[in-house]
């Protein structure tokens, strides 16, 4: 039969008219590999695709070339030679012309008054007052405050209320060379009827990704406080903890096969006297969580979206941790791992507790896929800590997290330079982003490589996100999604948690108004 091309559009054909779901992680995984790549993995995957369907009406010669000019995006295409970027000259002096290029005048104007806005401490503490008394819920007030904020901070961090309006977020990003990562803001479920209810919202954003732009959804991500009740994570850590300072103590229905989850530096002063046993009930709501997650990564892997696990305060965190573990034992195989748990960095042992992940599932040919971020819940610890007298497990200083942040990403991209892993660097400091773009580069990973992602929250840190993308690397936005009352609750507390971050922004505004100043008045940019 004579060789036909074929480019992603027929591939996307194909996922319209006869098979839609499988089709969409082939069209998704294909649109994100080097060109000598993407051949071999759609005829794998479509072959695959056949034998389970019995019949495939689509047939393609092996010979066969996968690279319609029109098919990729740019950030995407790679080089005759397929090596490196060159990430140096972007990343050491970013040009703002070139960073903002696609963006026009006016989003660069709004996205300056929004930072200004949020920069100024006590403007922000007023507006989360207002936000969490009893004004914002006045029958009167409620409307037009939800306007207000859908319109200035809910527009510059979220993706829009539903499918459509995160569908324009998204394509909005995508012409920047950004992908996105939708986030529904669901956490601390109170009981399994709460975990239920959050679990079908959370299949239903996956499953919404196949009518957003193709690629321009890079994760899904979830919380494992909204899957499973708070009360038993609390629980499960303290017996967890209990086992970790008494390994005599047996706990029947922990997995025997699990992965590390402490080190021998990590502190145990949560749990102080032996806590009481799991109960058959509270056995049953561990089943259930674990059936959770399980189902969210079946749906995952069949939408090609692999999924990040977010970390959370230490009281919950071993079980999260556990629960996390234990489905990536069960769905990480193959080269890219489809569970991603989470490192943070301003924790003591952090380090620590991921060379032992690591170690072990090299060892057992576990691919091991991990989100390192610095940490968001600085405050909620320091006091637990004061409050029971013990050291903070926090880092005594900002530098010091940094430090380890940096050698947490050298470790871990070290591990995936070797194929024994992947790492999203979860980042908005401009100095550790450069640090582990010139680390890949060094071990030799080409740009866009799945390996190696980078993320920033929607609306921060746009200028290390815009240099990045341009240096060829993967980059994703965190897109809170859902209606305007739930994710405003949500923006909240993060805002509450990192009082810090919001004000984070003196090296983009400096570079938007530059920018601005150069087209307006013909100022120089530099």
């Amino acid at each position: 039969m004579a060789a036909r091309r074929i480019g992603i559009g027929s591939l996307r054909k194909l996922q319209r008219h006869r098979f839609p779901i499988a089709a969409a992680a082939v069209v998704d995984r294909a649109v994100l590999l080097p060109a000598q790549d993407r051949r071999a993995e759609v005829f794998d995957r479509l072959g695959n695709l056949a034998k389970n369907r019995q019949s495939l009406c689509y047939h393609y010669s092996t010979s066969a070339r996968i690279d319609d000019a029109d098919s990729f995006h740019p950030a995407f295409e790679d080089d005759a030679s397929g090596g490196g970027s060159a990430v140096t000259p972007d990343l050491e002096r970013p040009n703002a012309e070139l960073l903002f290029s696609r963006m026009s005048s006016g989003e660069l104007l709004k996205t300056l008054l929004n930072l200004q806005v949020m920069a100024c401490g006590p403007l922000v503490d007023v507006g989360i007052k207002v936000l969490k008394s009893p004004v914002a819920n006045h029958r009167f007030l409620k409307k037009p405050i939800e306007w207000c904020v859908k319109r200035t901070i809910y527009s510059h961090f979220c993706a829009g209320e539903n499918a459509a309006e995160a569908s324009k977020t998204l394509q909005k990003l995508w012409e920047l060379r950004l992908r996105g990562v939708l986030d529904s803001g669901l956490e601390d479920a109170a009981d399994n009827a709460s975990c239920d209810e959050n679990l079908q919202q959370l299949l239903a954003t996956i499953r919404e990704t196949i009518a957003l732009p193709h690629g321009s959804v890079s994760y899904a991500c979830v919380k494992i406080t909204a899957i499973a009740p708070l009360s038993l994570l609390e629980k499960l850590s303290l017996l967890l903890r209990w086992q970790h300072r008494n390994p005599e103590v047996e706990l029947p229905w922990k997995q025997q096969d699990g992965l590390p989850l402490f080190a021998p530096e990590s502190p145990t002063y949560h749990a102080q006297t032996e806590p009481e046993p799991l109960t058959r009930e509270e056995e049953s709501d561990l089943v259930l969580a674990l059936e959770r997650l399980s189902k969210l990564c079946e749906c995952c892997e069949l939408q090609g979206l692999p999924l990040l696990v977010d970390a959370e305060y230490t009281s919950v965190q071993p079980a999260i941790d556990y629960i996390t573990y234990t489905a990536a034992v069960k769905f990480n195989r193959g080269s890219q791992p489809l569970v991603h748990g989470t490192i943070q960095a301003y924790l003591k042992d952090s380090l620590s507790r991921l060379e032992m992940v690591v170690h072990e599932t090299t060892k057992r040919g576990i691919p091991f896929g991990v989100k390192l971020v610095r940490g968001a819940y600085l405050s909620r610890e320091t006091a637990l800590a004061k409050v029971l007298g013990v050291p903070s497990p926090i880092h005594a200083s900002i530098q010091d997290t940094h430090r380890c942040y940096d050698r947490c990403a050298a470790f871990m991209l070290e591990q995936a330079s070797r194929g024994h892993g992947s790492i999203v660097l979860a980042t908005h400091n401009f100095e550790s982003g450069k640090a582990a773009a010139h680390k890949s580069e060094e071990l030799g990973m080409r740009r866009g490589d799945l390996r190696v992602h980078f993320a920033q929250l929607k609306g921060m840190a746009d200028g290390l996100s815009l240099s990045l993308v341009q240096a060829g690397f993967q980059v994703s936005k965190y897109l809170p999604f859902g209606p305007v009352p739930r994710v405003i609750q949500y923006l909240i507390r993060r805002a509450e948690e990192n009082r810090g971050l919001l004000g984070n922004s003196r090296d983009d505004r400096r570079w938007i108004s530059k920018e601005l100043a150069a087209r307006w008045f013909g100022l120089p940019r530099n």
